[in-house]
């Protein structure tokens, strides 16, 4: 496999098969991010990409095994490969369901960079050539925050791509980023996210806890005193205020990223109130032991 740099997909990727399309994130100016900063954005060779497919096929059907012991799932990297054109896209889908036939889904990071630029048709037909879900750093619903961590999108832009994947049939899960806005807009952050979160109403949402990476913007802003990061009681509460207040009909939501305090998960609106029950358990006691320790914490 032609692996350029390192190599980054969701946890919920973890079995899968990693084929990069595209290398590094043509936006690659969030401030707290250091996936991609190590790299150029470049669009792989068609023919790379197939090769890949190739080996891919070649290397697990010799081994006499049903091929989807080894893998089922395929995730299209690096960070925002719905950037490309849906003329890019089609062959590469339409190899993986010819070449290897016993995937079930397909999946990619996406941005509103990429979404915009598509319509609804152009998704659709991305869909029927088996892209299934879209993985989506919305990070936060506050615009003043989206503005301040360089994002390159805006809340309507995020809701607006929510709608069109929704009307072309992808699957959408949305990651948000607990302690982005900093102390100074903590809660401001957590509310404007519930918000957006209700009107997109993705069918996923993964909450991870800010760590901040030295060497990218957000690394400096930190050692020159300009920013600082909600403690994490403080990070717990804007995560009780993202599940009290979104109005979410049928969402998978998930906490329990290596970087959460208190890995949590459940479906709403069904589990809210269990899920608020023990965030306010945690927050009323303060109790430290019930948290992760801070060296098992991770990205």
């Amino acid at each position: 496999m032609d692996y350029v740099g390192q190599i980054f997909r969701p946890p919920s990727e973890a079995g899968s098969l990693l084929i990069q399309v595209a290398v590094g994130c043509s936006h690659n100016r969030c401030t707290f991010c250091g996936m991609y900063r190590a790299k150029k954005f470049a669009v792989k060779p068609l023919a790379t990409v197939l090769a890949d497919i190739e080996e891919a096929r070649e290397t697990t059907l010799a081994t006499g095994a049903p091929p989807e012991s080894a893998f089922d799932r395929v995730f299209l990297c690096d960070g925002d490969v719905l950037t490309l054109s849906v003329a890019r896209l089609v062959p590469i889908l339409e190899a993986v369901r010819e070449r290897l036939p016993w995937v079930r889904r397909v999946g990619v990071y996406g941005d509103t960079r990429g979404v915009k630029t598509k319509t609804v048709a152009d998704l659709t037909k991305l869909r029927e050539a088996g892209l299934d879900i879209v993985y989506h750093g919305l990070e936060s619903g506050d615009d003043e925050v989206l503005r301040r961590i360089d994002k390159g999108g805006t809340r309507a832009e995020a809701v607006e791509m929510a709608r069109k994947l929704k009307r072309a049939g992808i699957t959408h899960s949305v990651i948000v980023l607990l302690g982005v806005g900093g102390r100074e807009r903590s809660q401001e952050h957590a509310r404007e996210t519930a918000a957006a979160l209700t009107e997109m109403q993705p069918e996923y949402v993964g909450a991870l806890a800010m760590m901040v990476l030295p060497g990218t913007p957000l690394g400096d802003e930190v050692e020159r005193g300009e920013f600082e990061v909600p403690d994490k009681f403080g990070l717990l509460r804007e995560l009780f205020t993202l599940v009290d207040e979104a109005r979410l009909t049928d969402t998978r939501f998930s906490a329990n990223h290596a970087s959460n305090y208190l890995p949590l998960r459940g479906n709403l609106p069904a589990d809210r109130a269990a899920l608020l029950d023990t965030l306010g358990t945690v927050l009323a006691t303060r109790d430290e032991t019930l948290l992760k320790p801070e060296f098992l914490r991770g990205l």
